[in-house]
């Protein structure tokens, strides 16, 4: 859980990562400080994010490399929840990338693992915020942050892009039924 207990862990780690020179192929990324923050979370036991992100440890390490290059990365160890439908969210993220960096795709991969946890999206991810959630689909997938124009729960919204794809409009996210927000998501809509 993303407790304020854990904040200035947080935000010491995505000072550190930030201060970081960044290497030459991550310079104009905007996603460098979007991964920041994610691994700042990681770190200090937010989300559900596993050890490397979703990304496997291969990727990761290009990653640290290519944007946090020499910086020492201390991770909280975490299995990676697998849910069934994680290739098919991972699909639709990127079927509607911006397609301005390479980086959208590691994007979509760690937004379609932590769409496993049982919080809200944000809090899955180990983002500070609902707003940090709604920056990070608008640089990336912007057709799906516009279509989202009612403001959506983000987990929510995507389960129903998934499932209107595939033609089923009953669709539940996987773990609102035990989600301490369950009636503000499923309640009546404003």
């Amino acid at each position: 859980m993303n407790g304020p207990e854990r904040l200035p862990l947080r935000a010491m780690l995505l000072a550190e990562l930030l201060a970081a020179p960044a290497g030459q192929a991550a310079a104009g990324d905007p996603n460098r400080p979007l991964f920041a923050a994610l691994i700042a979370g990681q770190s200090a036991g937010w989300g559900c994010l596993p050890t490397h992100l979703g990304l496997g440890p291969a990727a990761f390490a290009r990653l640290r490399a290519r944007c946090f290059p020499g910086v020492r990365i201390a991770r909280t160890p975490r299995p990676v929840i697998d849910i069934p439908e994680r290739d098919d969210l991972r699909r639709l993220l990127l079927d509607h990338r911006a397609g301005a960096h390479e980086s959208e795709c590691l994007v979509a991969d760690i937004v379609a693992t932590a769409c496993a946890g049982s919080d809200h999206l944000w809090q899955d991810l180990g983002l500070a915020n609902r707003d940090e959630l709604s920056a990070l689909m608008r640089t990336n997938f912007p057709a799906i942050a516009a279509a989202n124009s009612g403001d959506m729960k983000w987990k929510k919204f995507l389960y129903r892009q998934f499932c209107a794809r595939d033609g089923i409009y009953v669709c539940p996210a996987p773990s609102c039924g035990v989600c301490t927000d369950f009636a503000k998501c499923f309640g009546p809509e404003n």
